[in-house]
């Protein structure tokens, strides 16, 4: 019987041995960590968001410039599709407000139990705390493994990489792989953080009294990305979903200035002239915190950015102070770490790989997920890729075996 050596028991190796699994094949999982998982079951703790509802067309979109070489996967596995094997699997989905797709329970234990329970009821085998640290010669199906009790030789006739990306290190994702496939003549784009925070350099006050609050409802400019949202203030920047969702072309943008620079829009739901025409009615003997508070309720964390941003002497002018609450300019300095990101960006280059995502240079061995250099943002978007060319790879493997 042929084996088959899936790397990484997150949502692309699983979905690999799920392909797999189907056929007469020894199919083992191994992964570093104590358990199956461990990223995923983190991605849903707040909610599992599994995928999107919004039209393929503009799904595919949200890929950016790897839209083109993600396409062809997405589209043999669409959200539809996902939704269609989760039902089959036992688990009932449904559509958020948003578009965004997620399980009934919300959760993803149940999910990952009910998967692994059909995984192992079709011979696939498991093991972990088993860290690959390479091949054994440069020979491709003698792969070397870290495990508790030694390096261990496990051979295989063919290989799937699903090790993830270099974010959430203490959950598996270390990306250390990066120099074991360079070491093969690999091109493998350094691993950047994505949909993740930035640096600010906030002043004393303004750090000490606003760290760890929300900022609701406010619009981010940054060239011709505009969208509202939420933001949370932390002691060295901002990070939250709005932040995220322009993360990509805020890091381009710093790799290539030194910084960039964001606009707030504090107010989105009013007009400059509203606002205007209220700080110009009379004050009389209130502060100008009560004053802001009573005609505009500006107080708390947007007041504390008007006041970062704006000179002393300059709050008393309406037309600054309203120009400054519909365009607040932040200089970001620095992405946050990559191991503090949600996903990351580089990975394996598309042109290393054929079209059922195995090594041109390297015979036997497939790479899928996270491993693969896209990115994407948050809402169900990340997932869905992972699944996506977690089976194409496996279908891929069945290919080469046949063929072979």
């Amino acid at each position: 019987m042929q084996k088959i050596a899936i790397i990484g028991a997150g949502a692309a190796g699983l979905m690999a041995a799920e392909i797999l699994s189907q056929s007469n094949i020894d199919v083992t999982v191994y992964d570093s960590m104590p358990s199956v998982g461990r990223k995923f079951l983190m991605a849903g703790k707040g909610g599992l968001n599994i995928s999107h509802a919004e039209e393929f067309e503009t799904f595919v979109t949200r890929y950016g410039s790897r839209q083109h070489n993600l396409a062809p996967y997405l589209n043999a596995f669409t959200p539809t599709n996902l939704r269609e094997w989760l039902n089959e699997l036992g688990i009932e989905t449904f559509v958020g407000s948003s578009g965004r797709i997620f399980p009934k329970e919300m959760k993803a234990a149940p999910l990952l139990r009910a998967w692994l329970h059909q995984l192992r009821s079709k011979g696939v085998h498991f093991e972990m705390r088993h860290r690959w640290l390479g091949w054994k010669n440069n020979d491709t199906q003698k792969l070397i493994f870290d495990t508790p009790n030694g390096e261990k030789l496990i051979f295989a006739d063919a290989v799937i990489l699903a090790l993830g990306g270099g974010s959430w290190a203490r959950l598996g994702s270390t990306g250390a792989w990066v120099s074991i496939l360079r070491g093969q003549g690999l091109n493998v784009e350094t691993l950047q953080p994505s949909n993740c925070g930035f640096n600010v350099a906030w002043r004393d006050y303004f750090q000490q009294r606003f760290s760890g609050q929300p900022l609701k409802n406010v619009r981010l400019i940054f060239g011709k990305f505009q969208q509202k949202g939420e933001l949370m203030i932390t002691e060295n920047g901002i990070e939250g979903g709005l932040i995220y969702a322009a993360s990509s072309k805020i890091r381009d943008e710093i790799f290539k200035s030194g910084n960039a620079i964001i606009q707030l829009d504090l107010f989105p739901d009013k007009m400059t002239d509203e606002l205007f025409t209220k700080l110009n009615k009379p004050r009389g003997k209130l502060s100008t915190s009560q004053f802001w508070r009573r005609q505009l309720g500006l107080e708390g964390v947007k007041a504390g950015l008007l006041r970062e941003v704006i000179n002393v002497d300059a709050l008393n002018s309406a037309n600054l102070v309203c120009e400054t609450l519909k365009a607040l300019p932040l200089k970001l300095l620095a992405p946050r770490p990559i191991d503090e990101a949600i996903s990351c960006a580089g990975g394996i280059c598309f042109d290393e790989l054929n079209n059922d995502l195995m090594c041109k240079k390297m015979a036997g061995i497939f790479c899928a997920g996270e491993m693969l250099d896209w990115e994407a943002p948050t809402g169900g978007y990340l997932l869905t890729a992972c699944f996506a060319t977690g089976r194409a790879a496996g279908f891929g493997v069945l290919k080469w075996l046949n063929e072979k």
